[in-house]
Formats: C-alpha cells, structure tokens, sequence
C-alpha cells in the first residue's frame, strides 16, 4: 500500500467522524426523543391495562390441551397425574381436573381454561404455569410420564452399612455407618437427605435427559438388592440396580437397559455424571476437619496418581484424562464413586463453608463433580460403579482393592501420612507396629506410650551420638577460642582452619557430628506428625482427661475472637498441648547448657526459646494424642540426655585427645589435600588483592 493509498484512507476516516460530529443530536432533541419513547410505553401499557380489565387473558390451545390429555393418559400404573411447579391436575372419568397455584392464590381448572376471568393477571399466570410443565413433559420425550411421582424410600442394610434410596432421581439419599456416632449425635450419618444427590444425563440429537427429574419404579429383587427403573414409551427400560455387598461398606450401582437405542442413538458414547455433596461435620475438632475434607481423585491405571482438590480454601480444578474414582472425604469417612472403567475427564469444584453461611456449624465444604461416562445404548449394562461408603481405616481400604483386580485402586491416599518418604515410614512401620500393640492393649493412651518408648529406644544410637558430639563441641570451645584468638588476622585464615580441624580430629569431634543424628530422625518425627490426626483408631478414645485423642483436649474456652490468633490458635486452651510446651521449654534449657556457646550469634539463644512457643500455637487445635506423643517423647529425651552425661565427660574427651595426639600422624587424604590448596591458592588471591589495594591508596 503506498502513501497516497494511505492518506485517501485517512481523509475518508476524517470525513465520516466529522459527518458524524455535525449530524449528532442536541441534549434538546435526546430529551424530545426520550419523552417520545415514554410516552409510547406509557400508551402501550394502558392498552395492556385496558385489555386486562375487559377480560383478554390467555388460554391454552387446542394442542396444548391434547398434549395434556396425552400426558396424563400415559402416566405409570395409571396414576393419571400430574404434581410439578404449582399444577396439581388428574383424569378422572376422561376429564381433566384439579388446581394450579400462583405465588398465595389457587385456581380451579375450570377457571384455568374459561376465556373470561375476574383476576385476568393471575389467570394468565396459571396458564403460563401449566404451559411450563407442557413444555418440561414435551422435552422429555420418552421419560416424560416418569416426571411425576410420589417419592418413596428403600432400605437396604448389613452389619456395617444403611443406605436409604430414594425413588426421586433413584439415587442413595441417606447413607448410615453403624458403630460410629459423631461430636453430638449417637449415629453417625454420613450424609442426610438433601445433602447428596447425584444425576445421569442421557441425551439424543436433540433432547437431554436429567435422572435427577425422573420418579423411579423400586422392585427389590432381594434382601440386598434393588432396582430403581423407568418405564418408557415404546417398552424401552432404563434403571439403576444396587447391591448392598455383605459385611462391608461397598454398594454395588449397576445402569441397566433394555430398548434403549430406541430412544439414544448408536453414535451417543458418553453420559454425563453430576455428583453434588455436602460434606456434614462430624468431629469436635473442626478446624482440623476442614483441613483434611474435600475431593481426591485417582487417575485410571495401574500407576495412576491420587490427587486432590485444595483442602484449605475455595477452589476448582479440572482434569482431561481418564479418571478410576473420585471422592467427597471428610477426616475420617468417605463416600467413593468407583468405575468399573474409567470417567472421562472431570471438573470438579470445593467449597468452603464459611462462618457467614447459615450452614456453618454443620457442614464442612460443598463439592461438585462433573465427569463423563462412556456409554452404549444397545448394551444391557453400558456401565456399572461401586459406592464406597464408610471410614477411612487403613487396613479396611486395603483390602478393598480386590474389587479392581486390574489396578491398584490406592483407596489408602485418602488417609493423609504425608510425601513418599514419610508414608513409606508410617506404611511400613508405624502403622504395623500401632496395630500390633492393638492386639494386647485396649486403652490407645497406653498404646501411644508404648508406642513412642519404642521409636526413642530404637533411636537411642543417634540420640546418644548427637549429645556425645554437643559434648565434645563444648568442652572444646575454649580451645577453639584459644586458636581464634592466636590467629586474629584474615591472611592467618587458613592456619587458623588447619589447627581447628586438627583439634577436632584428635577429640574425635564434629561441627556437624550433632546435626546429622538429628537430621536422621526427622522423618519419624514427620511421619508422627501426620500419622495420628489421621488416625481413626483414636476418634472417641478417652484417656486421662481428655475424651477425644484425635481431637483436642480443651479445659479452657472462651467465646472472644482474639485477631490474629483465634484463626491458628482457637479459642480454648489443649492441656496437652501447654505440658508439650513446658517440657519443650526445658528441654531446650538442658540442650543449651550442653552446647558451645556462640558469641557470633547471640540471637540464637532466643529464638531457641521462641520454637516452643511457636509449636504451641501450632498443636493447640491438633488431635491431643498428638500432643500427647510429642510430650512423653520429650520426657524421654530428657531422661536420655541425663543418662548420656553419665557417660559423656570432660576428662574422657581430654583422654582421647591426648591417646590420638600420641598417635603417629596419617597421611592426608587426597580430599584433604586438594582442599588446602585450594585455601591456599584463595589466601594468596586475597593477599594480591590486599597488596593492590594499598598501592592504590597511596
């Protein structure tokens, strides 16, 4: 494009916007225009008014109202009846009868399809109502005579499990775990009525078929299994089977059909699945609840990983590979939507129940499951799941994994015991140990004193070499000052390190010697961090004077909000916790005496101090077997580093000093050597530098 192109372009713009300038309106003619406009509405309005008051209402049409008759003559078991969004009519005798109720007033029918009416308004807002559900019916097709329906319940129970159905959407609506009671009730209901519901979407070229709408038919086949099926026009069957398995938490949900492809044609290969649930409070401890409810998913394979949806705040994700089963968890118990296949992606989203929400003292999050099954409309069973529905027991979700024998289900990652290496220890050894100590011991307080004598004593060896190095390291501090002292100059730096380390290897010493003992135990400790809040072996275990070890053991309370600290430490006060941190404090006092002082770091000291403190803010809303275990465990090292003393003294360290100055000296490592020539070569460059320095400031 050339320049003359380009300005014919612009003197073209520059016209139209000037045009458009010019020929803009005046706020005078706006204001005439806008009157105009209001007056013409107003006109329009009173003819509406007008046409109200002379009785013009609405009626149905002709085919309306044979669509109607249509409708009620094809209802189920000749019901002939019709209950949705206000409209209560039935066929009696051939005829049409009934009510339709608007907001607080109800109209007959013979009002509903009169031309004339008294309250023309409400008339026509009756038609309107019955036109809906018209509409509703028609776009059902063939489930529409299944839109209606009187909800029953269905029971189905074990020793273990009590699930009720429900005939509206044919879905389990109320799921009861025998032997557990929650905070406040004598049962334990892991979810009610209302707070879970979930739907299959069925859809051809032109229509979508929501379960959730339809009035199932039960047949209980059996004293464990029932159908929940709709009969179709054109004697097509679709239906949910559930089988309660015995002695267990499984429910068995099977999709079953017959003539289907009558109504979804062959190239429709998946369904939608839309999983709602909210997640009910059933612990003491609710802020360690929500910390550990929410959706965790497994990716389908053997291989598969087990994620989850962010458990600490309000949050959505959504995944496009295959799916093996997802799940609404709380703490301690978990409803589990298990494929005998694989879901097709999903979107899934986690609600926060927040204090403002009149739910609050109830309920934990509210979660949303949106995925994709695949499906076949001439296969009798296009589908099938297995509802796990029951506590979050280590050994118990193990064994589930027979019922997928061709990938490991994983259904233990609902129980949260931390990354790779710290559930490998709690796998492996911590929760073997625990349930082995179970079968000689009752109370569980007793079974955490054990328990933790056990782990000190199996780390006594690293314990005994971590004090015996802060031991050497003390009493070698004023040999360490004294060399200091002798080499006080930056080009003496390498003499200085050289004699330093000779000293450490003759008294058989370390700098880091009390470090790494340390460092080796803190996977255990990790391991017990997450080990037992998720234990459920302690929920509603007393001992002492607390009544919950997996909650905390509060002797104080308060109902005022503290800012700032409320939020992590509550409003109450764990004694647990508070002996935990006393002892911590002591502890630390005693580890103190017994290290080298530092005068290049005096802040240390404190902050030292402060960590107690820090971890009581921490634990004091944690399960008090928790604090519990932290507490003997603490006892016990301090009894362990008063027995290390005993052997640990400044005349043994001083004797073998002595015995390996005697000895003949070794030949330095090639390690050791290179690095003196490094130092060396760095301490020649600082002394360049130096030099050039001086040079240049005269």
């Amino acid at each position: 494009m050339d320049k003359n192109t380009l300005l014919a372009l612009l003197l073209i713009g520059l016209v139209i916007i000037g045009f458009q300038w010019l020929n803009q309106p005046s706020e005078a003619e706006l204001a005439e225009r806008q009157r105009q406009m209001d007056s013409i509405a107003a006109v329009q309005e009173a003819e509406q008014q007008h046409d109200i008051a002379a009785g013009d209402v609405d009626t149905l049409s002709t085919d309306e109202m044979t669509h109607l008759m249509g409708v009620l003559q094809n209802m189920p078991d000749g019901n002939a009846a019709i209950n949705s969004d206000g409209v209560m009519l039935s066929l009696k005798d051939g005829k049409v009868d009934g009510t339709v109720t608007v907001g607080n007033k109800t109209v007959k029918w013979d009002e509903v399809t009169a031309s004339t009416s008294s309250d023309p308004a409400t008339h026509n807002l009756a038609v309107q109502a019955v036109q809906r559900v018209l509409d509703v019916y028609a776009k059902n097709g063939s489930f529409a005579a299944s839109l209606a329906g009187t909800e029953q319940m269905v029971t189905l129970e074990n020793d273990s499990l009590k699930v009720e159905l429900s005939t509206k959407g044919g879905i389990i609506a109320r799921a009861t775990l025998k032997g557990y009671k929650t905070y406040k009730t004598p049962q334990l209901v892991l979810f009610d009525k209302g707070d879970n519901d979930y739907s299959f979407t069925l859809s051809n070229n032109t229509q979508r078929f929501e379960t959730k709408n339809f009035y199932f038919e039960p047949k209980k086949l059996n004293d464990s299994t029932v159908l929940m099926n709709l009969e179709l026009e054109g004697g097509a069957q679709w239906g949910l089977k559930y089988t309660l398995v015995p002695g267990s938490y499984m429910v068995r949900m099977e999709m079953v059909q017959q003539g289907m492809n009558q109504v979804i044609p062959l190239n429709i290969n998946l369904v939608d699945l839309d999983w709602h649930q909210k997640i009910s409070r059933h612990e003491f401890g609710k802020t360690f609840e929500e910390r550990n409810s929410g959706i965790y998913y497994k990716f389908s394979g053997k291989s598969g990983d087990v994620k989850n949806v962010n458990e600490n705040s309000s949050d959505e994700k959504e995944v496009k590979d295959n799916l093996k089963w997802v799940s609404a968890k709380n703490q301690f118990f978990s409803s589990v939507l298990v494929a005998d296949s694989v879901m097709s992606s999903a979107k899934m989203t986690s609600v926060v129940i927040d204090k403002d929400m009149p739910d609050y003292e109830n309920y934990i999050k509210d979660v949303n499951i949106h995925t994709l099954i695949p499906y076949s409309s001439d296969k009798p069973n296009p589908a099938s799941f297995y509802f796990y529905l029951g506590p979050n027991r280590y050994h118990m979700l193990s064994s589930y994994d027979k019922f997928s024998p061709k990938e490991d289900l994983k259904l233990t990652h609902l129980i949260p015991l931390g990354w790779k290496l710290f559930r490998l220890i709690n796998v492996g050894v911590i929760i073997p140990v625990f349930d082995w100590l179970g079968k000689f011991m009752s109370n569980y307080g007793i079974i955490i004193l054990v328990l933790t004598i056990i782990i000190k004593t199996v780390l006594w060896p690293l314990t005994y070499k971590s004090y015996v190095s802060q031991a050497k390291m003390r009493i070698l501090a004023p040999d360490i000052a004294a060399i200091n002292e002798k080499y006080p100059n930056q080009e003496d730096a390498l003499k200085k390190q050289q004699k330093t380390m000779e000293l450490y290897r003759q008294a058989g010493a370390s700098p880091f010697g009390g470090c790494l003992p340390i460092m080796l135990q803190m996977p255990i400790l990790i391991a017990m961090f997450t080990f037992f809040p998720s234990c459920i072996e302690l929920r509603g275990q007393s001992f002492l004077w607390a009544d919950d070890l997996s909650a905390p053991d509060k002797i104080i309370q308060w109902t005022t909000n503290i800012p700032f600290i409320s939020s992590m430490f509550g409003n109450h006060l764990s004694l647990f916790c508070l002996l935990m941190t006393v002892t911590n404090i002591i502890y630390t006092y005693i580890t103190s005496k017994s290290q080298a002082s530092s005068q290049s770091m005096p802040g240390m000291k404190a902050m030292m101090y402060m960590m107690p403190l820090m971890f009581m803010f921490m634990f004091n809303n944690y399960a008090s077997g928790l604090s519990y275990y932290y507490f003997i465990s603490l006892l016990i090292t301090i009894v362990q580093t008063f027995v290390s003393r005993m052997f640990v003294t400044e005349e043994k360290v001083r004797a073998t000093i002595a015995a390996n100055s005697a000895k003949p000296k070794k030949k330095k490592s090639k390690w050791m050597e290179r690095l003196e020539e490094a130092q060396k070569q760095q301490q020649q460059l600082q002394k360049q530098r130096s030099n050039a320095s001086k040079r240049q400031k005269r």
